[in-house]
């Protein structure tokens, strides 16, 4: 591991440089939001914003994507996108959540579409500087990660601490002009990840994050399920902006010469009707409730089963802030479980 410390101008020298070689994307002001976006200026990387309005899985899982090409009748050919890109500001919770992507894409069936784009990238995590207002990764355990990147950013005020973990990370930061840490510089760097671990709670939970899959185990049942989704549009905007959410359909379109077409996956979201329609048109979660149901356990329950207890929420906050009615924040239904049913 090598660690550096670089000014924040080098920095953005050497974010110009790497822009010239290869594509990258980064946090970048979009009205009073922030987003990530494809970068082609240094001076437009905004590296001190609080949240972005979509998680960067976006480059890894693709709204929209071409899995293969076809010809009725005939042969296929699958599609991969074999560009090498840098993404740039990634904050730890959403490392978390790509970390636990990784392992689900990998695990039994090896997603070859995801796993390519995620070897063809060189991540820069970079630590919470300004909080946004629906955080609560500190309750989670997110509000820091220690791997998953290749390099690794913490803002000390007048430079960057640099810490590189991996060999792609060390080979960019070999192309900066940086100096290497002192033991002040790292003892600022600690306060900094210290810090967060305790500050990014704008919402408390009640419980500690590992009891929820034996909390829901009680909750299947509760009227919650029902008084929460009264209120919901089913408009899967919690899932959409979900850093942990990975659900998709499948879809062939033929073209207009009816001979070739096109294998494609998008988005899906277990809030969304229709999302476990079947046939003979058999939907296993047509009712609202389920679906909210669904969602929490998922979290909470049914994904931790599977990662050896990792609660599938970051404390991003996106689904608080996107949810119309106000329902989606995790931490006020669990909270809720926890005041019924907690001690029994």
């Amino acid at each position: 591991m090598t660690v550096k410390k670089i000014t924040k101008a080098d920095f953005t020298d050497l974010i110009e440089k790497v822009i010239a070689s290869q594509k990258v994307y980064a946090p970048q002001a979009k009205g009073d939001k922030y987003d990530f976006a494809p970068l082609t200026s240094a001076g437009d990387m905004k590296l001190d914003y609080d949240v972005t309005l979509q998680p960067p899985k976006k480059y890894f899982i693709p709204p929209v994507e071409t899995l293969l090409t076809f010809e009725v009748g005939g042969g296929y050919q699958s599609q991969f996108d074999e560009e090498k890109f840098v993404l740039l500001g990634v904050h730890p919770y959403d490392m978390v959540a790509i970390n636990q992507i990784d392992k689900l894409f990998s695990d039994g069936h090896f997603d070859n579409h995801y796993m390519n784009r995620r070897t063809n990238a060189t991540i820069i995590a970079l630590d919470v500087v300004n909080a946004s207002k629906n955080v609560f990764a500190s309750e989670i355990g997110t509000a820091t990660v220690k791997q998953g990147y290749d390099l690794l950013l913490t803002d000390i005020g007048d430079a960057y601490i640099a810490e590189a973990a991996t060999e792609k990370g060390a080979a960019l930061l070999a192309g900066a002009n940086a100096a290497d840490a002192t033991d002040d510089d790292l003892a600022k760097k600690q306060k900094v990840q210290s810090d967060n671990e305790l500050s990014l709670s704008k919402h408390l939970l009640k419980c500690p994050a590992s009891d929820l899959p034996k909390l829901l185990e009680k909750a299947y049942d509760h009227p919650v399920w029902e008084e929460q989704a009264e209120t919901c549009f089913a408009c899967g905007s919690c899932n959409q902006v979900c850093p942990t959410c990975y659900c998709f359909n499948v879809q062939d379109d033929v073209n207009w010469d009816m001979k070739t077409g096109e294998r494609k996956r998008a988005w899906d979201g277990c809030m969304l009707d229709g999302f476990t329609k079947c046939a003979p048109d058999h939907e296993f979660r047509k009712n609202r409730a389920d679906r909210f149901r669904h969602r929490l356990f998922r979290k909470g329950k049914y994904v931790p089963y599977k990662l050896g207890g990792e609660i599938a929420c970051v404390g991003c906050g996106r689904c608080v802030g996107a949810c119309l009615p106000d329902i989606a924040n995790p931490v006020n239904v669990y909270n809720r479980l926890f005041d019924d049913l907690g001690n029994g």
